[in-house]
């Protein structure tokens, strides 16, 4: 079990019609990190809504021929996707659209309810049927319910806020207007920035405005609507400031691009602090520094800095392997990681090793790549982890749902190395995650045990996913 992305929402609006579809499509690109089940772009058309989702990459999804049936217009909302709540199936897939008695909307949202199950129960109970097993649905469901009573979709969804508990970050899109949302607790990102062209465009992430040329203007603040329309920008902040911040630290430690800058801190640089830390809490004689691809290379680079050890480039990483990989069956002996990993023998033959990666879930995966450089002629190997153990389930987004498999649960730091194989094994210390982004202000849920939120009564699968899951065994 490793761990898995996040989802990416994207969210485009003009002065003037134009091929929103393809700005869309290249935001997407961008965010394909966080999500590689399915994708999905809506694009509105002067209130007529056009779509197309399913399964797969976007390179996959959408082609040539795919873009060019999407009108052209004002507004388009897409979504990259990896599910946390709701199975791999192409219902699941965003942005959800739905037709209600005040108009259309389309949402996009990164995260995971907390109260999901309660809210969907509530929701069954008084009628509502689902076609998703997505807590995305459940969100649509009470935006439109509120909106039957409000004066605005904004206000809907203000409203609507009331009631959700955790993590989420949205993009809607009505006949009129262009909406995003961040939770009050911030766990997840969310910004905004402005194309040359006057084009607004809203994002999970800021390497995504880059993609399409666009420049960050600031990020969403922890509970803040903002809503872009003809008349311009209007920022709602009634949940501002109800809740502590809460985001998510492992955003920069592994989910988050490099290259984008979240809440005013670098993630690059966040990473490199982390490996800086490693390097004094846990030294070790080596003659070389590498780092596990792809987050785990600038924590590397700055263990590297800190510690006077060469950083070198010992793992390769075969970056062609999408969803579309076909995995080998129980039977056989081929190995994953050997397929997706390859170590540069003329490297590492020989030589004293600091591998860091960004974490240890299972210890499954860090046990074949320290096994790929003991039979590349590594002499010593040693692994150091840019975060510190996992010893709890998160309820808000992050794909760990279990003390069960968490190797630390079970564990101590000795003994890991030895079911690893490494020599020695250090992690970040859980009391200086604060250093990666210059305060407080972060959940680390995952690593200590203190949740921002109530815990949810009931955490496991759908029902109708319990039932696929059993056919599938």
């Amino acid at each position: 079990m490793g761990l898995h992305e996040e989802c990416g929402v994207f969210g485009v609006i003009s002065e003037e019609d134009t091929d929103v579809a393809r700005e869309v499509y290249y935001g997407l690109y961008a965010l394909q990190h966080r999500g590689q089940e399915s994708c999905g772009i809506v694009v509105n058309d002067d209130g007529l809504f056009s779509s197309h989702k399913d399964l797969g990459l976007v390179g996959e999804v959408f082609s040539e021929e795919v873009l060019s049936r999407l009108p052209r217009g004002r507004m388009a909302v897409g979504h990259v996707r990896y599910g946390t709540t709701g199975a791999t199936r192409r219902s699941n897939a965003q942005p959800l659209e739905v037709n209600h008695q005040k108009g259309r909307m389309a949402i996009a949202h990164n995260g995971n309810l907390a109260n999901a199950a309660e809210l969907r129960s509530e929701l069954e109970l008084s009628g509502a049927i689902f076609h998703t097993t997505s807590d995305t649905e459940i969100i649509a469901y009470i935006v439109t319910r509120k909106r039957l009573n409000t004066p605005s979709i904004e206000d809907a969804l203000s409203e609507a806020m009331n009631s959700l508990c955790g993590a989420y970050s949205l993009v809607l899109m009505s006949p009129q207007k262009l909406i995003c949302a961040r939770d009050p607790h911030g766990f997840r990102p969310l910004c905004y920035g402005k194309t040359s062209e006057g084009m607004y465009v809203v994002a999970s992430e800021s390497c995504a405005l880059k993609a399409i040329g666009a420049e960050l203007i600031r990020d969403v603040e922890p509970g803040e609507i903002l809503v872009f329309s003809k008349e311009g920008i209007i920022s709602k902040k009634e949940h501002c400031g109800k809740k502590q911040k809460k985001f998510c630290i492992f955003e920069s430690i592994y989910f988050a691009r490099p290259d984008s800058v979240i809440d005013g801190v670098s993630v690059h640089h966040a990473r490199v602090r982390a490996g800086k830390i490693l390097a004094g809490e846990h030294p070790v004689d080596a003659d070389l520094v590498i780092g596990v691809p792809d987050s785990g290379l600038d924590a590397a680079l700055g263990f590297s800095e800190e510690s006077g050890i060469p950083y070198g480039i010992g793992l390769i990483k075969n970056k062609y392997i999408g969803r579309t990989f076909i995995s080998p069956g129980q039977g056989k002996r081929l190995d994953q990681v050997r397929i997706k990993l390859s170590v540069i023998r003329e490297s590492v033959e020989g030589k004293r090793v600091v591998l860091v990666d960004d974490s240890i879930v299972r210890g499954t995966t860090s046990e074949r790549i320290v096994k790929l450089f003991r039979e590349a002629g590594a002499r010593e190997v040693h692994m150091r982890i840019s975060s510190p153990p996992f010893l709890n389930p998160c309820y808000y987004g992050t794909d760990i749902d279990s003390r069960e498999h968490l190797i630390a649960c079970h564990h101590n730091v000795e003994e890991t190395a030895a079911i690893i194989g490494a020599d020695s094994l250090g992690y970040l210390p859980a009391e200086r995650l604060g250093e990666l982004i210059g305060g407080v202000g972060y959940c680390s849920a995952c690593f200590d045990g203190n949740y921002p939120t109530q815990i949810p009564v009931d955490t496991g699968k759908n029902r109708f996913e319990r039932k696929l899951s059993e056919r599938a065994k």
